[in-house]
């Protein structure tokens, strides 16, 4: 089964041949799509995407249980519902494909702005969105909102260099040990052979951190005379942090993966953070204006929020913190209490 297959059952439902079980099946699906959210990806990823839905299948089907599964309609039905929805996954990464690339081709995009130039190319996304990117190598990068990322049209035999202008992303390193990986970011690289990590870099937050996930990284901050001195060697759920006031590095330790990705997941979460990440994070998610009137600048949060409304959030904060907010437009402003 390949793509064109795959646009033909999802064609007949369009055209209203599908049975009701089956016009259930997809709707309740489509429905819990965000359908806001787009994807950088290649025919070749969507294949093997759709080689694993099969291979999933085949292992949940034994051959000794597909006689009582086509004699009990029930069953038969929530296999198809399976491999419906899974159908409805691949389809909906091929048609933001699509429209991602019609976007760009017409300069319409609201949320994604992608150029090519001098050998670049070049991605940044708005408040309120993020993006998936497939390398050419076969990497993976989950870009945040409000995010710059650059990255070689062609990664040439010797290394794989990206380039973390400002904001957030998540990288899925393929291996290969001819051509490191190497992110840069304000005054950190980040060098990995295979593996996954997060990097923080607003340019309007005093630090930059690495995260580890997976594998091994090694961290170099720039402009440092002395050999190695400036170089840091991250293990899983080991975290950096560089300040870019006093230029130190500090190494601490991390429990959950959701407290530096859960970003990907539609989570906020925070933990010990400062007013300003806050405000960034808000920003981000809801594609709003935080300005704080409230007189309190020095202080730390620590919660987390999935699929919660701006104004729960919002209010949740400003209850924890003792203060107000007033709602204007696009804005939110945060207030002392009288």
């Amino acid at each position: 089964m390949d793509i064109d297959q795959i646009k033909q059952i999802l064609e007949r439902y369009k055209q209203g041949k599908c049975s009701v079980e089956e016009r259930e099946v997809i709707e309740q699906w489509f429905d819990s799509i965000n359908r806001n959210a787009n994807a950088i990806i290649e025919d070749d990823f969507l294949q093997e995407q759709l080689d694993e839905v099969q291979d999933r299948l085949q292992e949940q089907i034994h051959p000794r249980q597909l006689k009582s599964i086509r004699s009990s309609r029930w069953r038969w039905l929530s296999v198809a519902a399976v491999l419906i929805l899974s159908l409805g996954v691949i389809y909906s990464l091929y048609t933001n494909k699509a429209s991602t690339h019609q976007g760009l081709a017409d300069a319409g995009h609201p949320k994604l702005n992608k150029i090519v130039k001098d050998g670049f190319v070049e991605i940044t996304t708005a408040r309120g969105a993020s993006e998936r990117i497939v390398l050419s190598d076969g990497s993976t990068i989950s870009l945040n909102a409000s995010s710059k990322l650059r990255y070689p049209v062609d990664f040439g035999p010797s290394a794989r260099n990206i380039f973390l202008d400002e904001g957030e992303a998540f990288f899925k390193v393929a291996t290969d040990q001819k051509r490191p990986f190497t992110v840069f970011s304000g005054e950190l690289s980040t060098t990995a052979l295979g593996t996954s990590f997060n990097i923080r870099a607003y340019p309007h937050e005093h630090k930059i951190t690495v995260a580890l996930l997976t594998g091994k990284v090694k961290v170099d901050q720039k402009n440092v005379q002395q050999e190695n001195a400036g170089q840091v060697i991250l293990l899983p759920s080991e975290l950096l942090s560089f300040d870019r006031n006093s230029l130190q590095m500090v190494k601490s330790n991390f429990s959950q993966p959701d407290e530096i990705v859960g970003w990907k997941h539609g989570y906020l979460v925070f933990k010990d953070a400062s007013l300003g990440e806050i405000i960034t994070e808000i920003e981000n998610r809801y594609d709003v204006k935080v300005i704080n009137e409230s007189g309190k600048e020095d202080w730390s949060y620590t919660g987390s929020f999935k699929d919660e409304s701006l104004q729960d959030v919002i209010e949740t904060i400003c209850l924890t913190k003792n203060i107000d907010y007033m709602i204007k437009n696009d804005t939110i402003i945060l207030t002392s209490k009288n």
